[in-house]
């Protein structure tokens, strides 16, 4: 009996024991519960309050770019390596879109790249673009800027660039910046229209007709007319007279002959093309080379040259037609005529060479088959 009662008695307590460290692990169990929900609210509470911060932070990086674009003459906005890392990198998701401008400074001389001249003609877009959306939203959602290579090389490397002229569009969003939208040379005409159609098409904002500046202020034009009226009576007073550079046959004849020169040397080609006079060997940079061997492209100086060769055969016809047929003398006029051809034979040799030196082409005479 007595074994039998303390069995039991150990039962009872092994029960009961049992049954404490259930409600123990049950009221741990909730108080884990507890502090999970509180982590959660407290987490919540944490991402609420963070975001706002998040949010100012964009905005004031806008409000930044839109006093360095009033800052500047036209709207385009100079970024280094840390305005890039800020507004690029650090912004993500950026509520507005880039239109980025990759220049070189010291590319600007090279007539090939016309880095100088792209670079006016966005800068003409981008103040276009703030003068049409100033005051409205389409104001904060894009802006126009430019990175100097020398400046940013770490920023040239993060978008891939490797060759210049380089327009890329930057959309908004978290977009990486070698992913970005590459403004193709060849579908957009070196001018701002073309630019702000590529603009426009990306972005999808109006960027507006192009307002160039006058090629003469107002001031310019009131002192070129105070001048005019000032020196009218006595320009008149020499037309009348006759007594004016227009009036002496020697002004037209040399104008006659600047005219030709200018024309046969490829003067127009070398301004619209704005091709250098000289130009430094590559291969040897302390030499100047004056005749560029080669089709694809013709140095201002090997033109003059040419032109120069050009003109002697031409004054030469006309000193035959206009002045040999009146010398009487006929050994004076073979003498001239044997001078002439001379000169004339060695300016078309030379002309004939150096086209040849350039080209590869040659020139071969053609004989009828009778003189064969």
């Amino acid at each position: 009996m007595g074994g039998g009662s303390r069995g039991r008695g150990r039962r009872t307590m092994d029960r009961s024991a049992t049954g404490s460290l259930k409600e123990l692990l049950g009221c741990r169990s909730a108080k884990n519960a507890i502090f999970s929900i509180h982590g959660f609210v407290f987490f919540l509470f944490l991402l609420q309050l963070f975001l706002p911060s998040f949010a100012e932070s964009n905005a004031d990086r806008v409000g930044d770019l839109l006093q360095a674009q009033s800052r500047s003459p036209d709207g385009v906005i100079r970024l280094d390596d840390n305005g890039v890392r800020r507004f690029v990198q650090e912004a993500a998701p950026r509520p507005y879109s880039l239109v980025i401008f990759f220049d070189a400074l010291h590319l600007r001389d090279n007539s090939k790249l016309g880095l100088g001249d792209l670079r006016r003609e966005f800068g003409l877009m981008a103040s276009t673009y703030v003068k049409n959306n100033q005051g409205t939203t389409s104001a904060l959602k894009v802006f126009f800027v430019d990175i100097e290579f020398k400046q940013s090389q770490w920023s040239f490397a993060l978008f891939e660039v490797n060759s210049l002229p380089y327009i890329k569009h930057l959309p908004p969003g978290s977009v990486l910046p070698k992913e970005a939208d590459v403004m193709d040379q060849g579908d957009f005409s070196r001018i701002a229209e073309g630019m702000a159609s590529f603009v426009e098409s990306k972005t999808k904002q109006k960027v507006g007709s192009i307002e160039r500046p006058p090629p003469v202020t107002n001031k310019q034009l009131i002192i070129f007319a105070g001048g005019l009226l000032v020196a009218a009576p006595f320009v008149i007073k020499k037309i009348l007279a006759k007594d004016t550079p227009l009036h002496d046959p020697k002004v037209w004849c040399s104008s006659a002959i600047f005219v030709y020169f200018f024309s046969v040397s490829g003067g127009m080609h070398n301004i619209i093309r704005k091709m250098p006079f000289v130009m430094a060997d590559r291969q040897n940079p302390g030499k100047i080379v004056f005749f560029y061997q080669g089709s694809g492209m013709q140095l201002g100086a090997e033109g003059f040259v040419v032109g120069f060769l050009y003109t002697i055969v031409g004054l030469m016809l006309a000193f035959l037609t206009h002045f040999l047929v009146v010398v009487r003398n006929p050994n004076g006029q073979r003498l001239v005529m044997f001078v002439m051809m001379v000169l004339g034979s060695w300016a078309v040799r030379n002309v004939v060479l150096l086209d040849h030196w350039k080209t590869g082409y040659g020139i071969h005479g053609y004989w009828p088959r009778r003189w064969q």
